[in-house]
């Protein structure tokens, strides 16, 4: 008797984010940024890079890092795919270890703090861009990511470099978290005019 084995072969693609999901996302985001910013600015953009961070300062550096990776989270949810890939699980693993690297930086100095934030800012900078080029064709609206990602690359060597230095402190990042924001949302404006663009042509 010969047996026959039937092979099935599956073909797994990626679900493309949607504009709605995305905007969603990207409100989240901004929200977030601007009360992480104010509340910096109230509590610790004295604090410069020989000083100790306080308990205040310490919590905010750590949940900054974390929340991106949370961001990560939600943005699978919304855009429908719940399933990993290698761009969102990079970016996560990124997020973890800077959380956990600064974690220890917060109870040396505010300089070495800037220096976690630094470096972590430039990776996952040139993360967003790559994932926004990417996106462009498939979403579109996204030349205020390939915009926010490019100068969070900038920013974050800038922060990096500068970490030692007496002048920097934790309004350098207070700063950047708002032109975060600022980004974000003028990519749910972006969506926006492009989704409504896209019901006028099918209407």
């Amino acid at each position: 008797m010969t047996h026959t084995t039937v092979t099935r072969t599956t073909t797994t693609t990626t679900p493309t984010p949607t504009p709605s999901g995305l905007r969603s996302l990207y409100l989240i985001r901004v929200t977030f940024s601007l009360i992480w910013a104010a509340l910096v600015f109230a509590t610790s953009a004295s604090l410069v890079s020989t000083d100790k961070p306080t308990a205040i300062a310490a919590v905010l550096l750590i949940i900054y890092p974390l929340w991106d990776v949370i961001a990560t989270l939600l943005e699978r949810r919304m855009t429908g795919t719940g399933s990993p890939n290698r761009v969102s699980t990079i970016n996560m693993a990124l997020g973890l270890a800077t959380t956990a690297g600064m974690i220890i930086a917060v109870f040396s100095t505010i300089g070495r703090a800037l220096l976690v934030f630094g470096v972590w800012a430039l990776l996952s900078g040139a993360i967003q861009l790559a994932v926004a080029i990417r996106r462009r064709r498939t979403v579109g609206g996204q030349w205020p990511m390939v915009i926010s990602g490019g100068q969070s690359v900038l920013a974050g060597a800038t922060v990096a470099a500068t970490s030692a230095s007496a002048t920097s402190g934790l309004s350098t990042v207070a700063g950047y978290a708002a032109f975060g924001a600022f980004w974000f949302l003028v990519s749910v404006i972006a969506l926006s005019v492009r989704g409504r663009r896209a019901v006028g042509l099918g209407a």
